[in-house]
């Protein structure tokens, strides 16, 4: 479904990913893993088109996504929750998950029933103003707008960071429900071992701006965690 190959990205003079590579065949979920600062962000940012990349490929869905802007790729099917949220703090609920129906196919305007389904504290909430909600709930509230676009891809990064411990086991299962149930393909950046070795069925790493080993998540031994893992 999303093959990348030979992608580079420079901040500046400074070379961040370097010939970066991997395949997410679809209704797989996988799951890229490294240090801080060994660009996982900038990988999905680049996939997203929020970066721009030196060179290299980016196809979805056997199409080339390179050249195409941000608002392109999601039409395209490709969701993406970024780090840290970034829900729109002055907007209630119902109006954050509606920003995502512009990229729906078909431009429909229904919120889909599926996000409450999943989420049914954001039915409650839909007039509160998303700054309002606790962490968790923006969490929950980010994924939701991701979904509202019936995504054929859905892209998160570090979808753990700063969540509380029940919020995180209840994303892993919708993850893992929307994963192997619906067969909406995920791609995550995670930290959290555990967290991961739930919800992936394969696993990439990155050091320093390089894919550097991938494999089945059972493949993940504890030397490539003692080499590329831990701090």
């Amino acid at each position: 479904m999303l093959q990348v190959s030979g992608l580079n990205q420079y901040y500046g003079g400074s070379h961040i990913l370097w010939d970066v590579g991997f395949t997410v065949e679809k209704g797989s979920c996988v799951c890229i893993m490294g240090r801080n600062g060994m660009g996982k962000t900038t990988l999905l940012k680049a996939i997203m088109g929020l970066l721009p990349i030196r060179c290299g490929s980016i196809r979805f869905q056997d199409q080339e996504m390179v050249s195409r802007p941000p608002a392109v790729r999601a039409r395209s099917g490709i969701a993406y929750v970024p780090q840290g949220r970034e829900i729109f703090p002055e907007l209630t609920v119902e109006e954050n998950l509606r920003v995502g129906l512009a990229a729906r196919p078909g431009r429909k305007q229904e919120i889909p029933e599926q996000v409450f389904e999943l989420f049914p504290v954001l039915k409650k909430m839909m007039h509160r103003k998303g700054g309002n909600l606790s962490g968790g709930q923006q969490q929950q509230l980010a994924i939701g707008r991701a979904l509202a676009i019936s995504p054929a891809l859905l892209i998160l990064d570090e979808p753990t960071e700063g969540i509380q411990p029940n919020i995180v086991q209840e994303i892993s299962e919708i993850l893992i429900r929307l994963n192997r149930e619906q067969n909406l393909t995920v791609l995550l950046v995670e930290q959290k071992l555990p967290f991961a070795r739930r919800v992936a069925h394969s696993f990439y790493l990155m050091d320093k701006g390089r894919t550097v080993a991938g494999g089945l998540i059972d493949e993940l031994s504890d030397n490539l965690i003692n080499q590329h893992l831990k701090v």
